[in-house]
């Protein structure tokens, strides 16, 4: 089953597709990962990559197709994956559209994890993340087992500038202008699935978990 995982920011995709990945037993793709990956191994692309990253900018959607392009040629997504972080944009959703019909590979289901204003500034203002590794950890939800020392790597946790509420409300105002054609493009496609996600964790799971469960045994034409 090939999954697509969207959402406003704070609305938990990286949590979901971790925990959907381990539950359906399909790789879990991220498009952060594979940047972190790439910078981190001194790849070509990775090295490509910093230098946008290094200046502030965002990586331009052609150099995270081309480091897609490459995952998807790995043997272990044969009998599926669990993407997220990518598409962003329609143009992103065309392009990862031409970058799978060229390995015969077709998306099942595109969850949209919808999550109100309030409940994304609540999880949002109390991100932490690591300046080292990038994992993040939440001073409520999640918090590290050491005051603002990452678990993993021990690097110094920050809150990210953008993070801030003010901050917050524009991002929303930009992802709402941008992922309105994404979501009809979904729809018309009908592959879309609206998946409430203001409760805790643990529900959105099982909520997304059930509709899996359901196209896995529906007939299919």
């Amino acid at each position: 089953m090939k999954i697509i995982l969207l959402g406003p920011p704070g609305a938990g995709k990286g949590t979901q597709a971790k925990a959907l990945s381990e539950n359906l037993n399909l790789p879990h793709i991220s498009t952060g990962d594979i940047l972190r990956q790439n910078v981190s191994g001194d790849t070509e692309l990775g090295k490509n990559a910093k230098a946008y990253m290094e200046q502030g900018t965002l990586v331009p959607d052609a150099l995270v197709t081309e480091m897609l392009a490459k995952r998807f040629d790995q043997p272990d997504i044969k009998d599926g994956f669990i993407l997220d972080g990518y598409p962003r944009n329609i143009h992103q959703a065309k392009a990862l559209d031409e970058l799978l019909k060229e390995r015969a590979i077709t998306i099942d289901l595109v969850f949209y994890l919808e999550t109100s204003e309030p409940v994304i500034i609540k999880r949002l203002s109390g991100r932490l993340v690591c300046a080292k590794c990038g994992v993040n950890f939440h001073i409520t939800n999640m918090p590290p087992k050491v005051n603002g020392i990452c678990d993993f790597c021990g690097g110094k946790l920050y809150q990210r500038t953008d993070d801030k509420e003010e901050t917050i409300k524009r991002r929303l105002e930009v992802y709402k202008k941008e992922v309105a054609s994404l979501i009809s493009y979904y729809e018309q496609a009908g592959k879309l699935k609206r998946v409430p996600a203001d409760e805790e964790a643990g529900i959105v799971l099982e909520r997304l978990i059930k509709l899996a469960q359901d196209y896995h045994d529906s007939p299919k034409v």
